[in-house]
């Protein structure tokens, strides 16, 4: 190890009369991932940002009645490097994550679609916890970040068998012309993509398409375009979700409002960065999914919510654009 890191050195004295201050600055040092070299001693990894949330902190605990006082130094030779890295080791954190996901698989059998997206959050809450102080990251994160990925997967399962795996070709775009009224098929028990998807093609590709919801892939008419399953005509292309793939396949990802659409419906699929409504356009999805009977229902239903989010993400647009003009 040749790199010598810059340290952010917190030195501090809690106020010894208030003991709820005390455990909430001891509970804030926890949290930003601060490592103890002995009492009223801390060690950060410099970052402007890291130390800016020292800053801020030494100002509440000055407020309180306490003493802070930050420093800043780098490691004096490779030796002392690696033992201030080894104060930042996650190994156990991820390894408790892990038996974590161990158990939460036991319990998914029976569970709702709600409950089953709760404790989805939950697990990717908290191994975002952990690898947001995870400084150093290595062969534990790896491997955490694995095992994570194998749940969400499994879940995926659960909520919507026979998701379907990535394709690796190139999205040719298509006339809209020569794909009206039109027999469109994609597996029951719709989940968000699927949903998305149908809505999609019934509000902006295919006004007049009729649907078929498949209890399997197999069932699917040689003369029905199918979408969301392997081997359909549209489904998953490499980072894309069917959803994604439609839009490019008819020009529509030029529509910012319905590019914005794409962002809640990869992240709810696949994981990724969320746009602020994705929890609770997963919270109506789930919801309206356990109280109708079919899924022409569920299209009804969801299609309102995904006309709203659609006029909402427009309108927004054309305020931000009139903003800068």
């Amino acid at each position: 190890m040749d790199t010598i890191s810059t340290w952010s050195v917190f030195v501090l004295t809690l106020p010894t009369e208030n003991a709820t201050a005390r455990m909430r600055f001891w509970r804030a040092l926890k949290a930003k991932g601060c490592a103890v070299l002995r009492d009223g001693i801390y060690l950060l990894p410099y970052t402007e940002a890291r130390e800016a949330m020292l800053r801020e902190l030494a100002g509440a605990i000055a407020d309180s009645g306490g003493t802070a006082h930050l420093l800043r130094a780098p490691s004096l030779d490779v030796s002392q490097e690696r033992e201030f890295r080894a104060l930042f080791d996650r190994s156990e954190d991820y390894a408790t994550f892990t038996q974590a996901l161990t158990e939460a698989r036991k319990t998914l059998a029976g569970q709702s679609a709600t409950e089953l997206a709760r404790l989805l959050r939950r697990q990717r809450k908290d191994f975002d916890a952990i690898r947001g102080i995870d400084f150093f990251p290595g062969d534990a994160a790896t491997r955490a970040e694995v095992a994570l990925q194998d749940f969400i997967a499994l879940v995926d399962t659960v909520l919507s068998p026979g998701e379907p795996h990535a394709a690796e070709r190139a999205i040719r775009l298509l006339a809209i012309d020569e794909y009206q009224g039109r027999t469109w098929a994609t597996r029951q028990r719709m989940w968000v993509d699927r949903v998305a998807s149908a809505w999609l093609i019934r509000r902006f590709i295919d006004a007049r398409a009729r649907f078929i919801w498949l209890a399997s892939p197999a069932d699917c008419p040689r003369d029905a375009l199918g979408f969301d399953f392997d081997g359909a005509a549209f489904t998953h292309v490499g980072e894309r979700v069917t959803f994604e793939v439609l839009l490019a396949s008819f020009g529509l990802d030029t529509d910012p409002a319905l590019m914005r659409l794409g962002e809640i419906v990869h992240a709810l699929d696949v994981g990724g960065s969320a746009a602020p409504e994705t929890v609770g356009f997963e919270a109506v999805m789930s919801g309206t999914r356990q109280r109708v009977d079919n899924d022409d229902q569920l299209l009804e239903q969801m299609g309102v919510v995904l006309d709203s989010l659609h006029a909402h993400f427009a309108s927004n647009g054309k305020n931000d654009a009139g903003g800068r003009s």
